[in-house]
């Protein structure tokens, strides 16, 4: 079943997406490793979803929402137009079930990244919010900086 604020929730992810230039995407399981739901694709800014695993509700939101967060973790990076992602929140302000859960499930080189998409992918509105953010191009000022962040857009020269 999908309840009205999952569907609100999709439809506002979904105009984010197309705002920014996200494209998103069902595939057949044959481009996945085996059990991925979904895989966004920083150099094409598209994220595609693995059509075996969407026709749970469920499931599509917390792949939906934790992609997305990987759009918003590209836009927090200067510019979906670069190939580049920035972690949005300070690795300390991610949940420990949501870092736990990434660090068993991910390379240790990505769990900053997955933990926050994983959080994300899990937490109503925060990815939905998070697009918001990117499509009104205030992430900078909607999100208090991660340090490395901060001094990344700086020296690219995103912020003064």
């Amino acid at each position: 079943d999908v309840c009205s604020s999952d569907l609100l929730e999709f439809n506002n992810m979904l105009m984010s997406l197309n705002q920014i230039g996200v494209k998103v995407f069902l595939a057949d399981e044959r481009y996945f490793p085996k059990m991925h739901r979904g895989v966004y694709h920083t150099v094409g800014n598209n994220f595609f979803l693995n059509k075996k695993y969407m026709n749970d509700p469920a499931t599509l939101m917390m792949v939906m929402r934790h992609e997305g967060w990987h759009a918003a973790q590209d836009c927090m990076a200067g510019s979906i137009e670069n190939s580049m992602i920035a972690i949005i929140h300070n690795e300390e302000d991610v949940p420990l079930l949501w870092r736990t859960l990434a660090e068993r499930a991910y390379d240790a080189s990505a769990v900053p990244w997955e933990a926050e998409a994983t959080w994300a992918g899990r937490t109503e509105g925060m990815t939905m919010k998070a697009l918001q953010s990117c499509a009104a191009g205030t992430m900078w000022t909607d999100y208090e900086l991660t340090p490395l962040t901060r001094k990344w857009l700086t020296e690219e020269g995103f912020i003064k």
